[in-house]
């Protein structure tokens, strides 16, 4: 498979199923289909805009290739009609950002590896690709953003997702192979973390004495 095609591949499936995860968010929150539409689009479309913005890449994807949001607003507009007939699991939410997490982050490694910046900065991008369109959705829906809640293991997800990517890939492995496995250690920790309430340890400053009154 062409890397470009890989690419593009990913990158649907990235903002079809953060689409679905804004949508469902929308959902949570009851707010109508134009909300849901709004929801879904800043999901699927924040990460991949900062990241071109940062790599000065123009113009952004979805306005050199209007056919994301078609395929960002037709998963969202799915999703209501889903949800009303069969009630989604109380983690269908996390899942589907888990996978828009592990598609879209790799798609974001993969720009920037393509305008030949070092592994550090792939991995940096990777996760400025999965994790800000999340943290959009959650503060535009007055939730603290995922990957800012206590313990919770998002971005070091992408991490470890990214690294895996670039140190396959260094050991001249295929594309495809190293774009499965990036995402499969993305979505693997993620889904090990919500199946069994993985956390990070949590810093917390040590309370100053009471003073004496």
């Amino acid at each position: 498979m062409h890397a470009a095609l890989l690419l593009q591949i990913l990158d649907y499936a990235g903002v079809a199923v953060f689409a679905v995860s804004g949508a469902l968010t929308a959902g949570r929150k009851s707010l109508d289909l134009v909300g849901v539409v709004v929801i879904a689009l800043v999901t699927a479309t924040g990460g991949g805009t900062l990241r071109d913005l940062l790599l000065d890449r123009h113009p952004v994807f979805w306005i050199a290739e209007p056919a994301y949001l078609l395929v960002i607003i037709a998963a969202a507009l799915l999703t209501v009609p889903y949800v009303r007939y069969r009630r989604p699991p109380l983690k269908l939410l996390q899942i589907a950002d888990a996978l828009g997490l592990a598609f879209f982050s790799i798609a974001g490694a993969q720009v920037a590896e393509t305008t030949q910046h070092s592994g550090v900065i792939v991995v940096m991008m990777a996760a400025i690709t999965g994790c800000s369109g999340g943290v959009l959705r959650d503060v535009l829906c007055n939730d603290i953003p995922m990957i800012l809640r206590r313990g919770s293991i998002y971005a070091g997800a992408v991490v470890a997702g990214g690294v895996v990517y670039v140190l396959v890939g260094a050991l001249g492995a295929p594309r495809l192979l190293t774009t499965l496995l990036g995402m499969g250690a993305i979505a693997g920790v993620r889904f090990a973390a919500i199946a069994w309430n993985l956390t990070l340890p949590v810093f917390r400053l040590p309370e100053e004495p009471s003073k004496p009154d």
